[in-house]
């Protein structure tokens, strides 16, 4: 893959050529930029296949950036300290992000998922969700990236999303009865991701949209109903808290 680094500090672009030269050698570094000013230009003219980008720089920032550059025909990895609440942007977006200092794990895993989305052409709208996401304030009208069988992305709506069901080692995403998606990322990964104002982990194979819930059975731990008609069991040790969400005295 041709790639650039972009970053304002000429050590963090050093450690992380290094990184990728012991550890992912086919990454061709073909260019370097200390600036989103002098990125712009560079990555015109050489035209990279993936770019690690920093957010925050001097003289504009990596939004400033794709802004003035789109349509963006490569791939992203960001390279950020931003807080938790700013990840899940990208995490919605199912774009990349390595968290300063760079894991070496995290970047090698990181690639290999660029490596595969080249030439899926799907960079654009996986940007402009991620603005849209910063942008939003309500929860429920964010969206997440879901990747179809074919590898191709699809952008849901938080609240259309009903249910998460941990199974057989993958997670199945459940819109309503009919329609769902499989994903390869473990329950907790969308535990920590999904905003917990609309969702709630009920059990350790079940996340569930609270707005969807349509009847809740007293018992040990209890039953919730689902708009969908599916009854799903409630952890005992999550009861109260559960219960507590739900406004039930």
């Amino acid at each position: 893959m041709r790639s650039i680094i972009v970053d304002d500090e000429p050590k963090n672009i050093k450690i992380l050529r290094t990184l990728l030269e012991k550890f992912c050698p086919y990454v061709d570094i073909i260019g370097e930029a200390v600036s989103a000013e002098s990125a712009e230009p560079l990555i015109q003219s050489v035209k990279p296949d993936l770019v690690f980008l920093d957010i925050e720089m001097p003289h504009g920032n990596a939004f400033d950036l794709l802004d003035k550059i789109k349509p963006v025909d490569f791939e992203i990895i960001f390279i950020t300290a931003f807080n938790e609440y700013s990840l899940k942007a990208f995490k919605y977006s199912a774009l990349d992000y390595l968290l300063k200092p760079v894991n070496i794990e995290e970047l090698v895993q990181a690639i290999e998922r660029a490596s595969k989305r080249i030439g899926h052409k799907s960079v654009n709208s996986q940007i402009t969700n991620m603005f849209g996401n910063f942008e939003q304030k309500l929860p429920a009208l964010q969206r997440i990236a879901l990747q179809e069988k074919d590898g191709s992305l699809v952008f849901v709506q938080l609240d259309s999303i009903l249910r998460l069901e941990a199974k057989r080692g993958y997670t199945f995403i459940y819109l309503n009865t009919v329609n769902y998606y499989i994903s390869s990322k473990a329950i907790k990964e969308y535990e920590e991701i999904l905003p917990t104002g609309l969702f709630f982990r009920i059990h350790n194979s079940h996340i569930i949209n609270i707005r969807k819930v349509k009847k809740y059975q007293k018992g040990r731990g209890g039953e919730v109903i689902m708009e969908d008609g599916s009854v799903l069991e409630v952890a005992t040790r999550r009861k109260e808290e559960f219960l507590n969400r739900l406004s039930v005295l």
